[in-house]
């Protein structure tokens, strides 16, 4: 049996919706399994999808949200929608359950968990009709409704797990705001801007009672961690599973914090646009939080606030290939306290592992001395679907409060600039094109009464990611001529903002090629075809 004993060490996994979807058997029959043997886990689960995202749970679920706001006239397309939730996970956990072997010894654990998951799509059914005969649901209550995607995974996966000899149980963090702040909206909101950031460590202490609960069972923990005060979605994003998994491993102390993908790792370039990119072993916590801004998907920037003040590592790695190393990203504030396996202090509290890396094993992948500066840059990524504005304010408008006036006008729409270039009269702002076009013509609108407007659409952000990267001498002038060779027009260009990044606006026809040859002659990575013809043997050897 596994047991959560002081003397082995905690391991927090995260596995995302695809991989449970695609892989749940060798998840749970193979790799947590494994994993336990030497590890106190825990195991975080989003809720389950399938090889397109549209047809996963949360989306069905926001399907559902859309059929309740519509109201009563589509009260059949609302219930088909959540039958046809219940039917998707009703037959994967038949799925699992059709070895005879698990049938005969553990019939009753798939029926019980058959009958919550029937029961949780009832109750889901009666909440959403009783929200269509007023029409509209607020954002908690869609919390709500979202919520439900990953306590059905959780019973799924903790049965499985159970059935394959390793006891699971399965977590539910919906109410953990409420039980660390109150059930008041206005204590959560004072609390949530009282305390920043630190908010999620008040959860993570949370968390922690929850997974003593467990006893010696496996805690299967919901990705999904509170009703929050402005909504979960609207106040992290749906990277909210990341977050929650790195507030897991606070709660323990854990050793190491692992997010399973369908990939590899962190390539030097998305390898479906570069095909010669390369795995990197590890890369800082600062430039993973880049990568994953500047389009990269790699992590999401709260999960790395809370690892790094943890000195917690983070490793990516691939459901497909559960033996590769993947990518590792230690914290870059570290303890150089020595390494030990997490332990409970005398008030029940976990002491955190300090894990430091070797400094052989980031010399060997590009991280020189103490302060880990590289000699080139670590990796190019592309951002796409991007506006450039461009104001030029009239002589009318003061110019100190030219700049004030255009932000104000932003953050009314709720449209964020990616990057900005100014002089005292022009501002030109990059940014993601709004799903919703008339929050693009409202802010046009309102930025006229002030200045010219220009909007050129289809473009991308190329940007470029190295770790103290503003001390390398002559990387600017590379990227320059990389372009210049390809023939590539800059519009914009962003350096300074931060030490670990050069970013440049292109048009997205020319994107492609911008990161091509950025990864070529910049980050100096061949080509496939550059190093084919290393290989073709000249006249003088025949």
């Amino acid at each position: 049996m596994v047991t959560a004993t002081e003397s082995k060490p905690w391991l927090v996994q995260k596995y995302g919706g695809t991989s449970l979807g695609k892989l749940l058997d060798t998840i749970c029959a193979t790799i947590i399994p494994q994993y336990a043997t030497g590890h106190n886990l825990i195991v975080v689960c989003s809720a389950f999808s399938g090889t397109v995202k549209a047809s996963g749970t949360t989306s069905l679920l926001l399907q559902c949200i859309s059929c309740a706001e519509l109201g009563v006239d589509s009260q059949k397309r609302l219930i088909d929608v959540v039958d046809l939730i219940k039917d998707n996970h009703l037959n994967v956990l038949a799925a699992f359950a059709r070895s005879p072997s698990r049938v005969a010894a553990h019939a009753q654990i798939f029926e019980d968990t058959a009958s919550a998951i029937k029961k949780e799509c009832e109750g889901l059914k009666r909440f959403l009709l009783a929200a269509q005969i007023v029409g509209e649901l607020s954002a908690r209550s869609k919390d709500r409704v979202i919520s439900i995607g990953e306590k059905l995974a959780c019973m799924i996966v903790a049965a499985c797990l159970t059935s394959s000899g390793t006891p699971a149980k399965p977590v539910s963090l919906d109410d953990v705001v409420s039980s660390a702040f109150g059930g008041s909206i206005h204590d959560q909101v004072a609390a949530l801007e009282r305390l920043g950031p630190n908010f999620y460590h008040v959860l993570s202490d949370q968390i922690s009672g929850r997974v003593r609960e467990c006893g010696n069972a496996i805690p299967i923990v919901t990705g999904f961690f509170g009703i929050m005060p402005d909504s979960l979605i609207q106040t992290v994003g749906r990277g909210y599973s990341d977050l929650c998994a790195a507030m897991c491993a606070v709660a323990v102390g854990a050793e190491e914090l692992q997010i399973w993908k369908e990939v590899d790792g962190i390539f030097t370039a998305d390898p479906r646009k570069v095909p010669s990119a390369r795995l990197l072993s590890t890369v800082t916590d600062e430039e993973a939080t880049e990568l994953t801004y500047y389009g990269s998907e790699v992590i999401h920037p709260l999960t790395m606030d809370q690892i790094r003040d943890a000195c917690i590592p983070l490793r990516l790695k691939n459901v497909f290939k559960p033996s590769g190393s993947g990518t590792i990203i230690y914290p870059s504030t570290t303890n150089p306290a020595p390494i030990s396996p997490a332990s409970t202090s005398s008030d029940g509290s976990y002491d955190s592992p300090r894990i430091t890396p070797l400094p052989s094993f980031m010399l060997k992948n590009g991280y020189h001395g103490a302060e880990q500066e590289r000699r080139k840059p670590t990796a190019v990524t592309v951002k796409d679907d991007i506006l450039l504005i461009n104001v030029v304010c009239n002589r009318n408008t003061k110019s100190q409060g030219f700049l004030t006036q255009v932000f104000d006008r932003l953050e009314r729409n709720k449209i964020p600039a990616d990057l900005v270039a100014t002089s005292e009269r022009h501002v030109t702002l990059a940014v993601q094109a709004p799903s919703d076009p008339t929050a693009l013509l409202r802010l046009r609108e309102e930025l006229e009464r002030f200045g010219q407007v220009g909007v050129t659409p289809n473009m991308s952000i190329v940007t470029v990611v190295g770790h103290k990267m503003r001390n390398m001498v002559g990387v600017s002038n590379e990227i320059l001529s990389a372009l210049a060779a390809s023939q590539i027009n800059i519009y914009l260009i962003s350096q300074g903002a931060s030490k670990i990044n050069i970013s440049l606006v292109v048009g997205a026809d020319d994107a492609l090629g911008a990161m091509n040859a950025i990864h070529s002659e910049v980050l100096k990575i061949p080509s496939h075809k550059e190093q084919e013809n290393r290989f073709i043997p000249g006249p003088w050897l025949y």
